[in-house]
């Protein structure tokens, strides 16, 4: 890849290459352990439909907003999420509501839901803020013009949110510390890449899986624990402080008056980990990236923070340049590139039988970038959340954080967190290009650099 001088914005941000049209099955799944996305084929990015056959499954990819809004409005239960996704997860998520389906699913959400409501966002607020300057006062030392990996610099921003919102904790807390550390260890295993999300198992056949996966999710899961336990006395003896982990260990479930036991709540909170930390450090990276690439958008959303300043959770709804440019970051950049259901009957869709079974692919990534959606859908351009076409779009074909009645319940928080933290880094430092490093996408649990994403940084 041709390197792009610090000066000069690249005349598109990079995507991964796709596949031929057509390859082996051993192929596919050679190009799948690299990357998902490489192991998909262009035409993904103008079909509303395709179809891929394997000797074990069918697999459909819908593209079709009409579908979409089948699969995860009108019908939501008709196709479950798929227990091929969960195969690689469960030895840290449990039995989270990231994984679950039906009843388990409902009574899960309706205990998590309230915690995220939006007047529960202002009390978390404070938190996020304390997150930020802390992250601010870290960088001060980097800011010398000095090339920083910044998907580093995210990934401790966002699991400092995290810790602080949930727990009350900052980073540097042991506990926290060692969850931080050992949940890279677990992300770079590659969990979600085992046998079973390829071949039907039967639920007794033991689980094969990457070197380190089981030993980190099984401390992780200890370390959570101990934390879940600690916040049980504290919430006994009247001294729990009012977070996001209080609220939703004292919530029961108003249909059947009973809340999360401690086992239940360790998986929760390892999905809140996964899902809070992993995609916001993702999204935070690539808008970075992106406006170190574009300098112009850099300095508006610079004058926007000076402007209005960050320090109040009102300020949040007038940083509107902001937001504009971290939509535009989730939609060129979604940290969670593909979701898959199930087809739980037999179904026709666009006139094509869809036998029972069937995976039912859904992936941001192919549809927030569709030739056939979007205008100049490669092209970084944030004013195009305030046009007729890009509001439009926005509604049919725009899902960063999934929809539906499975939308992703962290979405709100996930919103006023990238635009926080985005507009309070900017107000103080600069970032720049670094020449000869131009990031390669790649996408495993989450969509990240293959080569890290290389900045300077400098006081504004």
């Amino acid at each position: 890849m041709t390197a792009v001088p610090p000066s000069t914005p690249p005349a598109k941000p990079p995507k991964p290459a796709a596949r031929p049209d057509s390859v082996s099955l051993w192929r596919y799944l050679k190009l799948f352990r690299q990357d998902i996305l490489s192991a998909q084929p262009a035409r993904l990015y103008r079909a509303w439909m395709a179809e891929f056959k394997t000797p074990f499954f069918r697999s459909f990819m819908i593209n079709d907003p009409d579908l979409i809004d089948i699969v995860l409005k009108k019908r939501p239960g008709d196709f479950p999420k798929s227990n091929r996704v969960g195969e690689g997860l469960r030895p840290l998520l449990g039995n989270s509501v990231f994984l679950t389906n039906g009843e388990t699913w409902e009574r899960q959400r309706r205990i998590i839901d309230p915690a995220f409501e939006g007047g529960r966002l202002k009390e978390s607020f404070p938190a996020m803020l304390a997150a930020a300057e802390a992250a601010a006062l870290r960088l001060k030392a980097s800011a010398d013009g000095t090339p920083l990996e910044i998907e580093t610099v995210t990934s401790h921003i966002a699991a400092d949110v995290i810790f602080r919102t949930l727990f009350s904790i900052p980073i540097e807390h042991r506990v926290a510390a060692e969850v931080f550390v050992r949940f890279r260890a677990y992300q770079q295993a590659q969990p979600i890449l085992n046998l079973a999300a390829f071949v039907p198992l039967p639920r007794w056949m033991p689980r094969i899986y990457p070197k380190g996966t089981r030993s980190n999710a099984a401390h992780i899961r200890r370390l959570i624990a101990g934390l879940t336990e600690a916040r049980l006395a504290e919430i006994d003896a009247g001294t729990a402080p009012p977070d996001l982990a209080t609220k939703i260990m004292t919530t029961p479930d108003p249909e059947t008056g009973v809340g999360f036991e401690t086992a239940e709540m360790v998986d929760q909170v390892a999905i809140f980990f996964l899902a809070g930390h992993e995609t916001s450090a993702s999204a935070l990276g690539w808008a970075l990236y992106l406006l170190a690439s574009y300098p112009e958008w850099q300095d508006r959303v610079a004058r926007e923070a000076l402007d209005h300043g960050t320090e109040a959770f009102s300020a949040i709804t007038r940083l509107r340049i902001t937001r504009d440019v971290y939509r535009e970051t989730l939609r060129l950049y979604p940290p969670v590139p593909m979701m898959v259901r199930e087809a739980g009957c037999p179904e026709t869709f666009r006139d094509r039988p869809v036998p029972r079974g069937s995976q039912i692919v859904l992936s941001p990534w192919h549809l927030q970038r569709h030739e056939r959606v979007w205008e100049r859908p490669d092209e970084f351009d944030p004013s195009r959340w305030q046009t007729d076409a890009g509001k439009a779009c926005a509604r049919t074909a725009y899902m960063p954080f999934s929809a539906g009645p499975r939308v992703c319940t962290g979405a709100g928080f996930a919103m006023v967190e990238g635009v926080l933290i985005l507009a309070h880094l900017l107000r103080r430092y600069r970032v720049e290009l670094v020449p000869n490093k131009v990031p390669q996408p790649v996408a495993h649990l989450t969509v990240r650099s293959k080569n890290g994403i290389w900045l300077r940084l400098t006081p504004r």
